[in-house]
């Protein structure tokens, strides 16, 4: 039976893909109209639900970064946000309740704070998935989202740790601190587990085994042991390889969560009207978190993209939600009114995210007004005068490139890589380089070019990159040369239909010099051979 309501969630978010919304909208819907049919959420249904929250701390954990955190603009906006948006929503079902809006009208103050605390995180499922989707997860403003978004996943982990019915064992502190500490064994079992299922393995074990098990025997919430857990590792250089291959299970797992809410019961008329009303307020949050971030210095563009980047409900409110009923906070139908605004939410920022550039125009003399000055310096124009020639991809090959323009140019060459240790190395040896994402289009608009730039040198590993990064040059500077690395001959022949002027195999190309070194040697050997005449 549980595999056939996996079925039937697969169906309906096939359906809500296919409109253009994330999958699971459907997962919602299809828990809603299975308990119309009068089924109910089953311990195998609830077993993978209880699994796929686990994994999604642990993947938090495993992504969490002190500097990121420490930007006033994550910590202090995220918290002001959070603050802001439970008194506004949760005085306004204060309000409506008053008036006698059904499931409001019997609300307390404290229930009515709880409620608002629940919508006052922002998606991290729908916000990673855009971000990755507009290829600007390394980009400020991604960042900058990404951030707010972890501290109010902390805020949700210190609420599921404080509700708690009994409190902790004596030897609660012992068992965490013994769980830190075994940091070393954590990062020995990774460096040695591979990169196929032994790698899945050991973070459900540590997930669910080590951290999710050992916090409940002493009777701390099992979702704080899986984010210890992930903290730990965070700082392991494999970390973000181990969240990826987590990644596909754990959206897996979730199904389960989202088809068990809509299997506890159907949303009844007042759970429909509590939503719209929320709905509503979405944006006055999302002009909230653009008045924060332009608050911090950031240029009004940084802050609108952020913005809509967040303008969502999250499954994190509904896992509030489901605690609150459990310890009978709240009705139960307050899971479903939530539910509710987080599937609407996410059908409204799905065509908000692709129509964002229109509408920031429209909106340009509101917004700029907003801005505070100095900017800050990541955030501040990219002055490249004097360069004539940008490398994209300061790796090994990007680097090798970089030192040879610079040979045969001069001092005209500007690197650029997404990634700070690569930028920090490259600088360190001399080399002229700024952080920056050839994919995303905010990099191309803070970047005061030279008109003089006429040769573009695509150097970075993944051939995706490289031809999302040829379409971008196309639309800046389109009378630039482009050259370009690719790994394959199929590779090759695709850059060049996009447009690049010149592409390298670069594995063909370093075989072809390697035989020629290697025939180089053989011809040496058979001449020192050769008796003397």
């Amino acid at each position: 039976m549980d595999l056939a309501l996996v079925l039937v969630a697969f169906a309906f978010g096939f359906g809500a893909s296919v409109v253009r919304l994330p999958p699971l909208v459907g997962y919602l819907a299809a828990g809603f109209v299975l308990h119309a049919f009068g089924y109910e959420a089953t311990e195998g249904i609830d077993v993978i639900a209880d699994a796929g929250v686990l994994l999604l701390l642990f993947g938090i954990g495993l992504k969490l970064r002190l500097t990121t955190l420490a930007r006033p603009v994550v910590w202090a906006g995220a918290t002001t946000h959070a603050a802001l948006t439970t008194a506004t929503i949760g005085g306004l079902l204060l309000g409506v309740g008053a008036l006698g809006l059904p499931l409001a009208a019997d609300l307390s103050v404290g229930q009515a704070v709880l409620a608002g605390f629940a919508f006052s995180f922002s998606s991290t499922v729908f916000a990673v998935k855009a971000l990755e989707e507009r290829n600007e997860a390394a980009s400020l403003q991604g960042r900058i989202a990404v951030g707010i978004l972890v501290v109010q996943d902390i805020f949700a982990v210190v609420f599921l740790t404080i509700a708690v019915d009994t409190p902790p064992s004596i030897w609660a502190v012992p068992v965490v601190a013994a769980v830190v500490a075994a940091k070393p064994l954590y990062g020995w079992l990774l460096d040695r587990s591979g990169h196929g299922e032994l790698l899945l393995l050991l973070g459900l074990a540590l997930a669910i085994g080590v951290g999710a098990e050992s916090f409940d025997q002493v009777g701390l919430k099992a979702d704080l042991g899986a984010l210890v857990v992930g903290l730990t590792l965070a700082s392991h250089p494999r970390a973000a390889e181990l969240a990826n291959t987590l990644l596909g299970v754990k959206d897996i797992l979730l199904i389960g969560f989202f088809l068990s809410i809509g299997l506890d019961g159907a949303p009844e008329p007042s759970a429909f009207a509590v939503a719209v009303v929320v709905v509503l307020v979405l944006p006055a949050k999302a002009a909230g978190f653009v008045w924060l971030v332009t608050r911090f210095r950031f240029r009004a563009r940084t802050a609108w993209h952020s913005a809509v980047t967040l303008a969502t409900y999250s499954e994190f409110g509904l896992i509030v939600a489901v605690v609150g009923v459990d310890r009978d906070l709240l009705d139960q139908q307050w899971t479903s009114a939530i539910a509710i605004a987080v599937a609407v939410s996410f059908a409204l920022a799905a065509p908000l995210n692709t129509a964002r550039y229109g509408i920031y125009a429209r909106l340009l003399d509101p917004l700029l007004r907003l801005e505070r000055s100095p900017t800050q310096p990541d955030d501040a124009l990219i002055d490249a005068r004097g360069a004539q020639i940008m490398v994209f991809g300061m790796g090994r090959v990007g680097a090798g490139a970089y030192d040879e323009l610079v040979a045969r140019r001069g001092h005209v060459v500007m690197g650029v890589d997404r990634y700070e240790p690569a930028v920090a190395a490259s600088a360190a040896d001399g080399r002229r380089v700024v952080r920056g994402d050839a994919l995303d289009i905010e990099f191309w608009s803070r970047l005061h070019l030279n008109p003089g730039i006429d040769l573009i040198v695509l150097a970075m590993s993944d051939h995706a990159a490289n031809l999302e990064a040829v379409r971008r040059v196309k639309d800046f500077l389109p009378e630039a040369k482009i050259a370009a690395a690719a790994s394959y001959s199929d590779d090759v022949a695709t850059l060049e239909q996009a447009g690049v002027d010149v592409a390298r195999n670069l594995f063909g190309e370093a075989g072809q010099g390697l035989a020629d070194d290697a025939c180089d040697l053989l011809d040496r050997s058979a001449k020192g051979a050769e008796p003397d005449q």
